[in-house]
């Protein structure tokens, strides 16, 4: 193994994190914004509020959708010229499609052109992001320091928690200094064209970074490279997806649908609405880099096993405990930053287990598809399914249904985890 300095892993913790800071701050604006996006671009004559809000959760989806394309287009060319241009690449198409969302014209400007913009923008967003997560773990594991995988892959989820409270404190400050016309009619371009400069200080971070030594010794073999099975890789990748769906389904539910579900089912203001959201991304942010260095002491199972059953117990009353109108603020903003707190347990040793689980030479393509299809599946449809089902039964417990059913099949997937696979030195 090529020698790795201290100067190289931060830069690499630093460039691998501000381009998952920057995919979140979007995705996640999107989320606390969209009821306000629903009645610019997808409040149809004659529809209700509700179905112009499901339309919104449709192109979030498949933004979604496209994130496991992304993720092979720029996996495997990842895998095979490198971390650094392919991280550069990544990152440059992203923030310009975002910015390019904060320019567009509304549904009452220009029709039924308007949503299929936006619907096109957020599906190109999703082609892009699709190729951070597996580069941006790839770096950030590949220069950590021996025993500190768990740590600094815990980053990458940092930083999302980061992108998702920036996010909504950005929204929450527009709410607040404008009114409620201002911030539909143009406020809320103000968050998507802000993804500009922070794009460009990403950008110029990643062309400082060096390209990580797994990939340079896995290069410099030419005469038998080591080649894993393509049934190999399907299976871990599969595997991957059950061991991600809880994280990715309860993340999701509880830090970005939170708000629409507030509002249109339990009746909270949007202020409101984004107060309970901010506390869970809270809670969230607290959990992760305790639990990333936990999983380095006693490993990726025995944390996320615990974290996994944690939420599956606590989600119903919790849910329970915001549906009650007697219960007091205090008591419901503690729900949900327990809420949020227990899907950052799992987030922080997540990346690590991820990237553990592929040998060099695909590990770019394996964690960007298993982590793309898990969130395109049981993050991108959370939204559409949630909303779709309570419209349709009026059951207000739909969203602990399904963050327990998707946790209950990730508790058993972790249970296959090797209790020691985070001391693997073959890395």
């Amino acid at each position: 193994m090529l020698t790795v300095t201290a100067g190289q892993s931060r830069r690499a913790l630093v460039a691998g994190s501000v381009g998952n800071f920057i995919e979140w701050y979007e995705f996640g604006v999107y989320g606390y914004l969209a009821t306000v996006i629903a009645g610019n671009f997808f409040t149809l004559e004659g529809q209700s509020g509700l179905t112009g809000l499901i339309l919104t959760y449709a192109s979030f989806a498949l933004a979604f959708f496209c994130r496991p394309i992304g993720a092979i287009i720029f996996g495997r060319i990842g895998d095979k010229i490198g971390r650094k241009p392919t991280l550069i690449a990544v990152v440059l198409l992203m923030t310009v499609a975002t910015a390019i969302i904060g320019l567009l014209p509304t549904y009452a400007a220009i029709g039924v052109a308007a949503p299929l913009l936006l619907t096109l923008m957020r599906m190109l967003q999703g082609l892009f992001a699709g190729g951070e997560f597996g580069g941006a773990v790839s770096l950030m594991t590949e220069f950590a320091p021996k025993g500190k995988r768990g740590i600094y892959g815990a980053w990458q989820s940092f930083t999302v928690s980061l992108g998702l409270l920036t996010g909504v404190g950005l929204v929450a400050l527009l709410a607040h200094f404008l009114t409620a016309t201002q911030l539909t009619q143009w406020g809320w371009r103000i968050p998507f064209l802000l993804a500009l400069p922070m794009g460009l200080v990403a950008l110029w971070l990643r062309l400082q970074l060096d390209e990580t030594p797994a990939f340079k010794q896995a290069k410099s073999i030419e005469s038998k490279p080591l080649k894993a099975s393509p049934g190999q890789t399907i299976k871990a990748i599969a595997l991957g997806i059950g061991r991600m769906m809880g994280w990715s389904a309860g993340g999701y539910t509880f830090l970005v649908v939170m708000p629409s579900y507030l509002q249109t089912s339990l009746h909270a203001t949007f202020l409101q609405a984004l107060v309970a959201t901010v506390l869970a991304n809270v809670g969230f942010a607290l959990a992760i880099l305790p639990a990333g260095k936990l999983s380095d002491k006693i490993g990726r199972k025995a944390v996320m096993v615990a974290a996994m059953l944690v939420i599956i117990i606590l989600t119903f009353p919790l849910l329970h405990l915001l549906q009650d109108a007697q219960s007091s603020l205090m008591a419901k903003g503690i729900a949900v930053l327990i809420a949020g707190a227990a899907i950052g347990v799992v987030a922080g040793p997540g990346p690590a287990m991820l990237a553990e689980m592929f040998p060099t030479h695909t590990r770019y393509t394996g964690l960007g598809l298993s982590y793309s299809l898990s969130n395109a599946v049981f993050s991108g449809c959370a939204g559409l399914i949630i909303t779709g089902l309570i419209k349709e039964t009026g059951n207000l417990d739909i969203p602990a249904y399904y963050v327990v059913a998707t946790c209950v099949v990730s508790l058993f997937a972790l249970m296959t985890l090797r209790g020691n696979a985070h001391r693997q030195e073959d890395f």
